[in-house]
C-alpha cells in the first residue's frame, strides 16, 4: 500500500480531517480533533503510526517483526509505526480502522454526539 492509497482510505471516514499540525512534513489524520493516525511524508519506506490496543500491538510486533514497530517518536505503548509496503494492505486498512475506532470510542459525551449528528 501506498502513501496515497493510504490516505485516500483515512479521509473517506467520518468526521476525519487531515492537517500538518507539527511541521510540513507529517501528515496528521484526525477523527473530530483527535489524532488517529500520522504519516511522515519525506520517509523512505513509506509508514504510518496508528493508535494501537498494548495488547494487540505486542501481537502485531511479534507476527510483523520489523513491518511493525513500537510508535516512532510516539508512545511505544499506544502506538505502532507500520512499514507500509512491507504489510498486507487489508492488514494496514483493518490497523487504519481498530485506531479510529479506539478514539471514537474514548469520545466524551459532548464529542461523540457531535460526531453521530454527521450524515
Amino acid at each position: 500500500m501506498n502513501i496515497e492509497e493510504f490516505r485516500n482510505y483515512c479521509i473517506q471516514k467520518k468526521g476525519v480531517t487531515e492537517e500538518f499540525p507539527f511541521d510540513e512534513h507529517t501528515l496528521v489524520f484526525k477523527v473530530m480533533g483527535k489524532m488517529f493516525a500520522l504519516v511522515p511524508l519525506e520517509r523512505i519506506p513509506s509508514q504510518a503510526n496508528l493508535k494501537c490496543d498494548p495488547e494487540y500491538s505486542v501481537t502485531l510486533r511479534e507476527e510483523h517483526d520489523g513491518a511493525i514497530t513500537p510508535g516512532y517518536h510516539m508512545s511505544k505503548v499506544h502506538w505502532n509505526t507500520l512499514f507500509l509496503e512491507n504489510l498486507p494492505p487489508k492488514l494496514v486498512l483493518e490497523l487504519v480502522d481498530h485506531s479510529f475506532d479506539l478514539v471514537v470510542a474514548k469520545f466524551t459525551k459532548k464529542l461523540r454526539s457531535a460526531y453521530d449528528a454527521l450524515s
